[in-house]
């Protein structure tokens, strides 16, 4: 039995190889729509996480805070804070938290000390935070971050002198 010849065709390694690169741009168009989502996604949880976290920390401050009407809000040199009163070893103390330069910061001083704004210590960046009372023992927060997007929050004393 003799076999014959088989006749290759041009099709025959044009086809694999077009179908190698169908699959190959394919996978590429994939890989770039992923990271492309990915990118937007984690920008996304940026921006909220600038806010929350800002937000979060004050309303956690007023929690530690929270005795017999140690919260306040004033302004000082025009910026809006809020102050923190305590008594540590005797010494009366505030501690104040506040928007300045594009920062989030807070400081702790004895009550009586001069202060300047730029001392504080800084805790994150923010473009601007306002403190308005609602009520008497109700505050709202809202922020803005550097992206311009605004979040606010409403905390409360908890305990009333």
């Amino acid at each position: 039995m003799r076999f014959q010849p088989r006749h290759r065709h041009v099709i025959d390694l044009i086809f694999p190889i077009s179908l190698f690169f169908v699959f190959a741009a394919s996978a590429l168009s994939v890989l770039i729509l992923a990271a492309d989502l990915y990118a937007s996604t984690t920008d996304q949880l940026n921006v909220n996480d600038e806010n929350r976290t800002a937000l979060s920390y004050i309303s956690e401050k007023i929690r530690q805070n929270d005795s017999g009407g140690a919260v306040d809000t004033l302004s000082i040199d025009g910026v809006d804070c809020l102050a923190l009163s305590a008594v540590y070893n005797g010494t009366p103390c505030t501690t104040y938290i506040y928007a300045y330069d594009g920062l989030l910061k807070e400081l702790f001083i004895n009550d009586g000390i001069s202060f300047s704004l730029n001392e504080g210590q800084d805790i994150m960046q923010i473009a601007s935070l306002s403190i308005s009372r609602l009520d008497e023992h109700l505050y709202l927060f809202t922020t803005v971050d550097s992206t311009g997007t605004e979040s606010s929050v409403i905390a409360a004393e908890r305990s009333v002198p």
